[in-house]
């Protein structure tokens, strides 16, 4: 059995403030004869209030819509995707600098502008969906970014089999 002194050399002071209790579930231990009474300690912490959307930032506030977070399938899927749409982008800058020497009645500003515009297309898409779709399920999240792959492939770049002749 250990003395009040041992225990003593264990502790630090204030150890038995109850503002730091995390709500263990050990029961408290015996007051050993001649020490000063404790003050009761609550078993369980009282229930966390839920905090206002006003007050509160928007991280803080738990999702209730049935958002959840990505699972390691979620985050390889989001990754692929990702990988798409850099290729996309590689593929409407490939093909857009290879409208440059091709006689087209337009001025080669406006078609480096273009090319520019078309190569950022793909991710900002992707950006703008993961921006906008925080709080969305996944299903949605999947469904919206498969639209997008469907609607930026670079079809200059693979209507010519990547050479323009």
């Amino acid at each position: 059995m250990s003395t009040p002194r041992d225990d003593d050399a264990l502790s630090w002071d204030g150890d038995d403030d109850p503002t730091l209790d995390v709500g263990s579930d050990r029961p408290a231990p015996p007051a050993e004869r001649g020490s000063a009474p404790r003050t009761p300690v609550p078993d369980a912490a009282p229930p966390a209030r839920r905090p206002d959307s006003e007050t509160a930032p928007a991280s803080d506030v738990p999702d209730d819509d049935g958002a959840a977070p990505l699972g390691n399938a979620g985050l390889i899927g989001i990754g692929m995707i990702a990988a798409t749409f850099l290729l996309f982008a590689l593929g409407w800058f490939v093909a857009g600098m290879r409208l440059l020497g091709a006689g087209l009645p337009i001025p080669d500003v406006t078609v480096v502008a273009l090319t520019i515009g078309a190569a950022l297309s793909p991710p900002v898409w992707f950006v703008a969906v993961l921006a906008l779709t925080r709080r969305a399920r996944s299903w949605q999240r999947f469904l919206i970014l498969v639209l997008g792959v469907l609607l930026l492939v670079p079809w200059p770049y693979l209507s010519t089999n990547g050479v323009l002749s």
